[in-house]
């Protein structure tokens, strides 16, 4: 059994059991979240899909942290001139568990 889930604005396919990372959730480490944005859920060969969203489904997930990225370097040049500039990013990412996927 699996699942497609919209979270943090990226949709992931998750399966019960998974540790998944995805863009920062303002949550707390050790909590418990309810993500109900589900977008498809397979069950024995048998898929249920959403108009956006199945109706009654849910999957429960353990939040175990967060944390940074590898720091992605972005070199900015001006044509024609001799002016070149650096930027640094980190995306930040939370770690989830998933516990449960239950079907409405």
């Amino acid at each position: 059994m699996y699942a497609i889930v919209e979270a943090a604005g990226e949709q992931i396919k998750i399966s019960s059991g998974d540790t998944v990372k995805v863009n920062k959730i303002n949550a707390d480490a050790n909590t418990e979240i309810v993500i109900d944005r589900v977008l498809m859920i397979e069950d024995n060969g048998k898929a249920i899909w959403g108009d956006p969203y199945v109706k009654g489904a849910s999957v429960k997930a353990e939040v175990l942290g967060s944390m940074k990225g590898d720091k992605v370097m972005v070199l900015r040049t001006t044509p024609k001139k001799a002016h070149n500039k650096i930027v640094g990013h980190r995306q930040q990412y939370t770690t989830l568990k998933i516990k449960e996927i239950t079907v409405g």
